[in-house]
């Protein structure tokens, strides 16, 4: 069932590994594993108000969301929509993907060549090694696939109800950022958009291999459906602190390209998933990605990023990530003119 870790990233894994090592980058300082000072609930924000609640309820629910993107870029979202049924099934069936043995898992061919992914390539050290596997799934791979199985028919609607509960949240951002727009609607479709059901094994060495290595997400915002397993973790004020399970609750959090639209109003923060000696963790993502065509304008008149597409900062996070073994990601594309 498991990656071959042991296997494949032996010399990792038993060896001391030190930043002077031949041909390691330095490593940024967000990627040593610190102590955690805490576990913290994050805010937690009734979204029916958006829809059943009166105007004022409805104007207090919005600055609420734009208040938690500004302070955290993150925050947790309950009377969301999708129920509970539904986030169950994605569970179960995850849960029995991920199962399968390992050749057939690396050999499915139910989505798109490269779907299925696990460990990282391109790790020199512990500290660039995700100690998970995915399915990275594109929702053209969902909405064209004709194999009707219990599978494709959860992943739909999971997809179809996040797809909903993105584009209200997108709105709410847009307009507290003082730029009510189409732009969500017309640039993000469901086409350029994707789920990713995550799986991280037991690890026998936690205190030095993440699970997913510190990073933020290239896109305008991430909807996350998690277990109660824990081990989700985020930098607020300066440290790292813990995530807390709510197990009623969606986790939001801002991506990259909202940081550069909102000309840095709202966070894209810094995250990781920590491993765990003898429990595997499950979760499901939802991404609200626009076209590559796409063009990122920053607001304002004194635009701290220039205007790039999906592509260029796509492109530009593999080269980076290539070459130095880690995403750089929004500060490459600063506004110099300012």
């Amino acid at each position: 069932m498991d990656p071959p870790f042991n296997e494949i990233y032996k010399n990792l894994l038993f060896k001391q590994i030190t930043n002077t090592e031949n041909n390691v980058p330095q490593i940024p300082f967000s990627f040593s594993i610190t102590a955690v000072v805490e576990e913290v609930e994050l805010p937690l924000i009734d979204v029916s108000r958006l829809i059943d609640g009166a105007e004022k309820e409805r104007e207090i629910c919005k600055e609420e969301i734009a208040r938690a993107s500004r302070e955290w870029g993150f925050f947790q979202v309950i009377n969301h929509g999708i129920s509970m049924d539904v986030l169950e099934k994605m569970r179960q069936e995850q849960i029995r993907v991920f199962r399968e043995p390992f050749d057939k898992k690396s050999k499915s061919e139910r989505f798109s060549a490269g779907s299925y992914r696990w460990g990282t390539p391109s790790a020199t050290c512990l500290r660039q090694l995700s100690w998970s596997e995915i399915f990275h799934v594109p929702m053209t791979d969902i909405s064209d696939n004709k194999d009707f199985t219990t599978l494709r028919s959860t992943m739909e609607k999971f997809a179809s109800e996040s797809e909903a509960l993105a584009y209200t949240l997108a709105e709410v951002l847009a307009e507290k950022s003082g730029r009510k727009s189409n732009f969500f609607k017309e640039k993000c479709v469901r086409n350029t958009c994707y789920l990713r059901m995550n799986r991280y094994p037991p690890c026998p060495k936690p205190s030095e291999v993440y699970g997913l290595m510190p990073h933020t997400d290239s896109d305008f915002l991430t909807i996350l459906y998690q277990d109660q397993v824990g081990g989700l973790q985020l930098i607020k004020d300066n440290r790292w602190i813990a995530v807390k399970p709510n197990p009623r609750a969606l986790i939001i959090n801002i991506g990259d390209l909202f940081q550069a639209w909102s000309n840095g109003m709202y966070k894209s923060v810094e995250h990781r998933v920590m491993t765990n000696p003898t429990v595997e963790r499950f979760s499901t993502a939802y991404f609200l990605c626009p076209s590559y065509d796409a063009v990122i304008e920053c607001s304002g008149d004194c635009p701290t990023y220039r205007n790039f597409s999906f592509r260029e900062f796509r492109q530009q996070v593999q080269e980076d990530v290539k070459k130095l073994g880690y995403k750089v990601g929004l500060p490459r594309f600063v506004n110099h003119l300012y």
